[in-house]
């Protein structure tokens, strides 16, 4: 064994580099960032026209507003319940670790977020029985 040879040691005197995968990544935070700027608005907007709603079918009556409110009612809980998992996936992005490794993950859920918000309000607006 050689005089420079020292357990797990290159031989040069200097450690080991680590693996650039598991390096800590400065800019973790903008995706998540950016998407919760883009993602809580837009779930907001979503609940406002969604709670507005109820008013489209005012003057129906009979079994207009009895087939409007049972959609409603199947389309309202859609709506919450895409929300929140919105929320879920929102929330999956700030709490991915921050190291390189995992950047694609990250932005991936970020981006997830608002497009749940928006394929929800689609199929909100889609399963309303509109008078």
């Amino acid at each position: 064994m050689s005089e420079n040879s020292h357990d797990g040691d290159s031989g040069t005197g200097s450690t080991p580099a680590t693996d650039p995968a598991h390096a800590p990544d400065r800019r973790a935070w903008v995706a998540p960032l950016i998407s919760t700027v883009v993602t809580l608005p837009l779930g907001l907007i979503a609940l406002f026209i969604g709670g507005l709603t109820p008013m489209a079918c005012d003057s129906c009556n009979g079994a207009a507003a009895d087939r409007f409110d049972a959609s409603f009612t199947t389309a309202w809980t859609v709506l919450w319940i895409g929300l929140l998992i919105a929320l879920a996936v929102l929330i999956a992005s700030w709490a991915v670790p921050h190291q390189l490794r995992h950047a694609a993950r990250r932005v991936g859920l970020a981006l997830a977020a608002p497009a749940t918000v928006v394929v929800t309000f689609v199929a909100f607006m889609a399963l309303v029985d509109w008078p």
